[in-house]
């Protein structure tokens, strides 16, 4: 997995195009999982404050795991 963009040094668009190809549906669920991580929301409105630049990925990750 590549390492998430710094939010002081990226733009907001390059962030929205980083959260997008993170979770990017491979149309195969049985190897991928992502649908099951995110439970059925939408990545761009879980990673909002990314891609805001308010708070980093790795601490939306986190949370979204922990759910």
């Amino acid at each position: 997995m590549p390492t998430p963009l710094d939010i002081l040094h990226s733009t907001k668009e390059e962030r929205k195009a980083f959260v997008e190809q993170q979770w990017e549906c491979m149309n195969h669920c049985p190897s991928c999982g992502k649908c099951q991580i995110l439970r059925g929301n939408d990545p761009l409105e879980l990673y909002d404050d990314y891609i805001e630049g308010k708070r980093t990925y790795r601490d939306i990750t986190l949370e979204i795991r922990k759910k």
